[in-house]
This record gives C-alpha cells, sequence and structure tokens, in this order.
C-alpha cells in the first residue's frame, strides 16, 4: 500500500487501559515504568507509531497511539511491561473515542463526575504537545475531549457534591467512625490531592486538623484555609498520637510512614488509629498492616464509596451519556472531513506549483518579445488562479461528499488519479 492510500484509510486510534476497574493499586504501581515524558519518546521511537499519548493518575494508566498496528504494538509494549492480561484492556479507534469522552466527562473515575481528570488530561495534552508526539488524529481527539468534560460539567450537576477521590477519602473516615464531630485529623501532604482532601474535611465540625507537608510554608497556607495547624513534617508522627485518623495524599514516589514509625504512634492508645492512604505510588508501608491497634485503607477501599456515589447521580450520568453521544457523532464527522481536506490540500499544492510554473515560463516567453510589467503579470497570475479554483470547485464537493459516505475507495482513487502519493513528480521536459 503506498502512502497516499495510508492516508486516506486514516490511521486510527488504538489505546491500552489500566485502571481501577481491574486492577488494584498494587497492580498499577508495578504496571509504571519511567515518567510520562520517557514513555512517550520510546513508544514514539517505534517504527509503527505515528502518535502518542500517556494518561497516569491515582488509579488509572492509558496509553494511547496512532498506528497502522495499533493493537500490535500495545500488546508487545504491555508483555514488554510484564502487565498481566487480565488487568488490561485493549480498544479499538471507536472504542477509544468513546472513552476519551467518557473519561474527559468524569463518567470513567472511580468517584462519578470528579473535576480532577479534566486537568489531568489537560496536562497529558500539554506533555505530549510539548514532547512533539501529538499529530492531527490524536489532538483532534483530545481536543474534542476536553471540550466535552466542560460541557457536561456546565450542562449537567454531575460534578455536584463529594468528587474527589479526597472527598472519598474523607467520607470513608466519616463511616468508619460514624462521623467527624470532634475527632482529630491529620492530612500529610499539601499538594493537589492534599488540598482535595482539605476542602472535602473543612465543613466537617472537628476538634482540630493537622497539616503535615515537606515545604513548611506550603502546610502553613492549606493549615490557615481550614483554620487548622500546620505541623512540622519531620515531627508528625508525635501528632498523630493524637489522631483520630490520618490521611496520607503526597506526591512522594516512596513510604513516607512505616511500620516502625507506626508502632511508636499506636503504643498506649486506647482506640485504634485510622490510617487512609491515597498516594500512587502508597505512600505508607504496607507492613503497617500487621500492626496491633491501627487500620490501614488505601484507594481500592474506595470503590464502596464510589457505588454509592454512582447512584445518587444515576440521572446526571444519563444526561451526561446523551451529551456524550451527541459529540461523538460530531468528532467522526470531523475525522471523515479531515480524510477529504488531506486530497484537496494537496490536489490545491499541486494545482499551485503546476500554476506558479507555467506562469514563469509564459512571462519569460514574452519577455523575449517585450517588457512585461506588474500589470500584465498581475493578469497572467489571476487568469490561471481563476482558471484552476473553478476546475478545482466541483471536484473538491465531490470529494467532502464521499468522505462523508465512508467512501475511501473513491478517495483512494482520486488520490492515485491526480498522482497525490508523496513521490516526486518527473521533471517535466
Amino acid at each position: 500500500m503506498n502512502s497516499w492510500m495510508w492516508l486516506v484509510g486514516m490511521v486510527e486510534i488504538s489505546s491500552m487501559l489500566i485502571t481501577h476497574k481491574k486492577a488494584t493499586i498494587g497492580d498499577m504501581e508495578r504496571a509504571w515504568h519511567g515518567g510520562v515524558e520517557e514513555l512517550l519518546k520510546q513508544l514514539i521511537s517505534h517504527d509503527l507509531v505515528e502518535e502518542c499519548a500517556v494518561l497516569k493518575t491515582c488509579n488509572r494508566v492509558e496509553i494511547y497511539v496512532v498506528s497502522p498496528k495499533g493493537s500490535k504494538v500495545l500488546l508487545s509494549f504491555a508483555q514488554k511491561m510484564n502487565v498481566s492480561s487480565r488487568i488490561v484492556d485493549f480498544l479499538d479507534h471507536e472504542e477509544s473515542l468513546r472513552h476519551l469522552l467518557y473519561l474527559a466527562s468524569g463518567l470513567e473515575s472511580m468517584i462519578v463526575g470528579e473535576d480532577q481528570i479534566l486537568g489531568q488530561m489537560k496536562e497529558l495534552y500539554n506533555i505530549a504537545k510539548r514532547v512533539g508526539t501529538l499529530g492531527r488524529v490524536l489532538d483532534t481527539a483530545l481536543s474534542k475531549a476536553i471540550h466535552v468534560g466542560k460541557r457536561v460539567r456546565r450542562e449537567t450537576r454531575i460534578n455536584k457534591g463529594s468528587v474527589s477521590i479526597g472527598s472519598a477519602a474523607v467520607e470513608l473516615a466519616e463511616d468508619l467512625l460514624g462521623g467527624l464531630e470532634g475527632r482529630r485529623v491529620m492530612v500529610i501532604g499539601a499538594g493537589r490531592m492534599g488540598s482535595l482532601v482539605a476542602k472535602a474535611i473543612a465543613s466537617k465540625d472537628l476538634d482540630v486538623i493537622y497539616v503535615a507537608n515537606r515545604t513548611f510554608e506550603r502546610a502553613e497556607r492549606l493549615a490557615e484555609s481550614l483554620h487548622g495547624l500546620a505541623v512540622p513534617y519531620h515531627q508528625f508522627s508525635e501528632y498523630m498520637k493524637e489522631c483520630d485518623v490520618v490521611i496520607v495524599a503526597t506526591s512522594a514516589p516512596h513510604n513516607v510512614v512505616n511500620a516502625e514509625m507506626i508502632s511508636g504512634v499506636v503504643t498506649d492508645r486506647n482506640e485504634r488509629l485510622i490510617l487512609i492512604d491515597i498516594g500512587n505510588p502508597r505512600n505508607v508501608d504496607r507492613d503497617v498492616n500487621d500492626l496491633e491497634g491501627v487500620d490501614l485503607y488505601d484507594i481500592d477501599d474506595l470503590k464502596g464509596i464510589s457505588e454509592r456515589n454512582m447512584q445518587q447521580r444515576i440521572e446526571e450520568v444519563k444526561h451526561a451519556k446523551d451529551i456524550i453521544e451527541e459529540e461523538l457523532q460530531l468528532l467522526n464527522a470531523e475525522y471523515k472531513r479531515q480524510k477529504a481536506d488531506k486530497i484537496i490540500s494537496d490536489l490545491y499544492k499541486k494545482v499551485e506549483r503546476i500554476k506558479e510554473a507555467e506562469c514563469r515560463e509564459a512571462i519569460n516567453k514574452l519577455s523575449a518579445y517585450h517588457t512585461i510589467g506588474e500589470i500584465e503579470r498581475k493578469v497572467i497570475y489571476d487568469l490561471t488562479r481563476s482558471f484552476s479554483n473553478q476546475i478545482l470547485a466541483e471536484p473538491t464537493k465531490v470529494l467532502r461528499s464521499a468522505a462523508e459516505d465512508d467512501d475511501d475507495a473513491f478517495l483512494n482513487t482520486a488520490a492515485l488519479l491526480f498522482n497525490l502519493n508523496g513521490k516526486e513528480e518527473k521533471k517535466r521536459k
């Protein structure tokens, strides 16, 4: 198949998903290798990958490629990463598009309707753009997804109420303790996730809230907004002794709470300490589970909150799905136009090259007999431009109509007829 036959058929999107629906937080930690930029560069270096994008959040790892052999490329990549087929979903083009729109709208999130995913998708788009791995196909899909995510939140109530991993962690703590009134809570981490926890907990009638962060000034700012108390990071274990609940939400790529630390905390306590770890990678050493007097929970334990959240938003989900299906039709129509637009663009460029060459030759011949001024040059160029535009007007309409009807055979024939296959034309004699 020559290059234009390949382009007209449009190389489609394939995706590989590892999410909370099948994978535990431990599975996702084992499936992730290196940074996002490093992974993008590795993917784009593959001979069969034309475009790629990667999304990593606390409960999902997703890889998108544009390739003539996308499923083969992703399957090979999954095997290279030693990812179990048990936790992976592979999607074709149409499935990938629908998933992206659902994802941006918050329908694929553990906490349905959460807003954080939209910002994470914008970040994914910007990173891939900066690294240079986006082309027209993925750019179109991601731009549409971000647009749809905004529209769904604007036209539905999908994101009203407690809709984040942080708020789910607070709900879990409330369920476990029968409420947080009069309780002492510590939040470790004052970044994006810690701030979500703080936002969710701000309205609770707590006795006190402690905030610890590696950068003390950041902890102070967050604590001040909550009327809480910032504590030095290297001393947070001392303050834990007074707490009923500790929610750990840092972006550290390693454990910040270990068994030795917690062993010292739970000594001489009458009540059990509740530890909720929402970091990814996890921030609390799993050995903490073996200690007496402490109950450790992580993101996997928030799924019950997720199911309850889904029931509360069922009507909003229906409305969001209607919007997504409408926008998906518009997205597919845009891709169809792109098939024709590529041929039309190359056809106009080819005619323009011919026109320029013929005009120069005509002017050179006329110049041998008398002087050619700017007026005469303009008349010649305007005349040939008018001819070419009138001649191409009807083929343009027909090509766009063929694209709308998914008539790839016709588009391929047109590309071959006008020799739009990227090969250099033979020099004119």
